[in-house]
């Protein structure tokens, strides 16, 4: 049986109707598991369950907004009703509505990144924990971004939330690793996606980053996707706890 094997597999994806998540919930199904494609956009999530099931596998829309306990609730236990038990979670949709200075940041959008990237993170961990529990065994992801590693003047509320979202994925680790559940962070660097097109369309910010990495060019979001094959499959199973850097080696340099 090959390492990155699924099949029969109950995968939710967060935030993947598009980009980084859309690639994940591509990949986890090309492997075989089932997946729930949400975000806030029912008709979104809609159109990448028919490229999903155009290729073969099975996944399906739930539409779900990440900073409403309730509707991550019922996206649970609908997924629940028509599959089984849960048994990967993938944690990928987050927002960062400020960019600037931390002093000039009011607490209503501070409390609203670390809601929407912290909190609800921990809540549907917390969900999905009572299945995994029960089958001793488990894997949860969590995407995360380099922004946690170092500061910023201009996101630092955000990168302050994908710091703590790699130390939810080490307590959560510590806490149940004795009934086998696997919880890791992917930190992506710079990923062509719309969360990052002002960056990657400007020609002269795209020129300096592709000469300063390594790699010499910014990622694609299935550069991502593969990793949480890795992390959510057999071949990831002694690996908890830990941060997983994708960024064609920006941080090394």
């Amino acid at each position: 049986m090959s390492l990155f094997n699924l099949k029969g597999k109950v995968a939710i994806v967060t935030g993947s109707s598009r980009g980084i998540g859309r690639s994940i919930a591509h990949q986890l199904a090309r492997q075989g598991a089932r997946v729930v494609v949400s975000s806030r956009k029912q008709d979104a999530c809609e159109a990448v369950v028919k490229e999903i099931q155009a290729e073969g596998g099975t996944a399906m829309a739930i539409s779900a907004s990440i900073a409403v306990k309730d509707q991550l609730q019922a996206m649970i236990q609908k997924t629940k009703e028509t599959w089984g038990p849960i048994d990967i979670l993938v944690c990928n949709a987050a927002s960062n509505p400020y960019y600037g200075p931390a002093t000039g940041m009011s607490d209503e959008i501070f409390n609203k990144v670390m809601h929407n990237n912290v909190l609800s993170s921990t809540w549907l961990c917390n969900m999905v924990y009572p299945d995994m529990k029960a089958q001793k065994d488990g894997a949860i992801v969590i995407v995360s971004s380099i922004g946690g590693l170092h500061g910023s003047s201009v996101i630092g509320a955000y990168n302050l939330s994908k710091a703590a979202d790699m130390q939810l994925a080490r307590n959560l680790a510590v806490e149940w690793g004795p009934d086998n559940i696997r919880v890791n962070c992917i930190a992506p660097g710079l990923i062509k996606t719309d969360f990052a097109k002002a960056l990657y369309e400007d020609p002269v910010l795209s020129a300096k980053y592709n000469n300063e990495t390594p790699l010499r060019r910014m990622g694609e979001p299935d550069d991502i996707g593969g990793v949480a094959v890795f992390l959510t499959s057999p071949a990831g199973q002694y690996v908890t706890g830990q941060t997983i850097v994708a960024d064609g080696g920006m941080m090394i340099r």
